[in-house]
């Protein structure tokens, strides 16, 4: 695991980012889309994106622009949406059927808005894009809803360019207290939590190497306002870094090095 990744990650992580009045006023009349309205929910899409970026330019070693990026499983769009805002050009496709969570399933405001171009994926894990063709695929709570999360690791490292990243965030975590919280609720819809060794253990067999691996928010922060998230975000973030508090956080995420 190298140094500088991991040392980008707390640079990025504890800088504050500015609310983006625009994405809301988008959004404002869907329901279904409070949560990229809501401050505290948009600081974190905000600032995983702009980590994407720093990550990429020091990896790369050229302007995020100059690099090619897909929003695999782009959704309600708005992570496409922060990566333009960031500076890049980022490809996106979901996958094709009526599940409110694709984009191709729900209203999409922000697609439409932006003129996004969302490439359907017809297959369960296959994907239509040429090997070695691609710098960066992002995975904002995506791995976990697949068909077949290892032959999607593959499919995604046959697209990835030698020295290409894969980002996965939101990966729900096995021990988190507000996963299971959601279970005794009979709310499913993370069905297959994490472990660290099991992730590990997939992206040996997709031939992916670990660059950095972390844990990530204890408490859910959608109800907090503005301006105590930031505070909130902080102190979550200290608790999931520096104590074993960390074990019951809500998500694993990682860096991955194909």
């Amino acid at each position: 695991m190298s140094a500088d990744y991991k040392q980008v990650r707390f640079e990025v992580f504890s800088q504050p980012v500015a609310y983006d009045p625009e994405l809301a006023e988008i959004v404002r009349d869907y329901p279904s889309h409070n949560k990229i309205a809501n401050q505290a929910s948009q600081n974190i899409f905000q600032y995983l994106t702009r980590y994407v970026k720093a990550i990429c330019e020091l990896h790369f070693g050229k302007p995020f622009r100059d690099i090619s990026v897909l929003d695999w499983g782009c959704g309600m769009g708005q992570i496409t949406y922060m990566l333009r805002k960031n500076g890049s050009d980022p490809m996106s496709c979901d996958i094709q059927r009526s599940a409110d969570d694709s984009a191709f399933g729900q209203p999409t405001p922000i697609i439409e808005n932006c003129n996004i171009d969302v490439i359907p994926l017809e297959h369960d894990f296959k994907l239509p894009f040429a090997g070695d063709s691609i710098d960066v695929v992002l995975s904002f709570g995506v791995l976990e809803h697949v068909a077949n999360d290892l032959e999607s690791l593959k499919e995604i490292n046959r697209i990835l360019n030698p020295n290409g990243l894969f980002f996965c965030f939101f990966l729900p975590y096995f021990l988190s207290w507000t996963q299971h919280l959601a279970h005794i609720r009979k709310d499913y819809y993370h069905d297959h939590l994490y472990k660290m060794k099991q992730v590990k253990g997939l992206l040996g067999k997709s031939n992916f190497e670990l660059l950095d691996i972390w844990h990530r928010q204890l408490f859910p922060k959608n109800f907090v306002k503005y301006p105590k998230y930031r505070w909130f975000e902080k102190c979550d973030q200290f608790l999931t870094n520096y104590s074993f508090l960390k074990y019951f956080s809500t998500n694993i995420e990682f860096l991955g090095l194909k």
